[in-house]
């Protein structure tokens, strides 16, 4: 037996690659049927109230309206993120599995900025009012 390889089946990757198909089929789908949600053509004469930026960067916005100093978090995560694969004592796994002994902080943490980033998202989406106020 080589070294340096992880033992697999091919019954996984049959699984991967249904999964595979069947997300693009099911996006695909989506895309065809649902209207995508953009607003109408930029006026400089008549300025919306609030202007929110795309839905992927509302997080951002959100964030930024509270000072304008919290894009230094942002970035820092960023920068944790790229730095994941050289952060000390990472443990080589020999199988696959959700939320390894040695990997538990780095998984928790994942799910929860994952989890306060779906936040920020879904209260600048809709519970921003005028003048970027929150309303219910």
């Amino acid at each position: 037996m080589k070294t340096g390889f992880v033992k697999s089946s091919p019954h996984f990757f049959q699984l991967i690659s249904r999964s595979f198909w069947l997300l693009m089929t099911v996006l695909l789908a989506l895309a065809a049927f649902v209207p995508a949600p953009l607003q109408t053509a930029a006026d400089p004469s008549s300025t919306p109230n609030p202007v929110k930026s795309a839905w992927f960067l509302l997080w951002i916005q959100e964030l930024v309206s509270w000072s304008r100093f919290m894009i230094w978090p942002v970035l820092l995560l960023c920068l944790a993120c790229f730095l994941l694969p050289w952060l000390p004592g990472q443990v080589r796994g020999h199988h696959a599995s959700w939320l390894p002994p040695g990997q538990r902080l780095i998984s928790i943490s994942t799910i929860l900025v994952t989890a306060a980033l779906l936040l920020l998202t879904v209260i600048g989406l809709y519970f921003r009012g005028a003048d970027w106020s929150l309303v219910f």
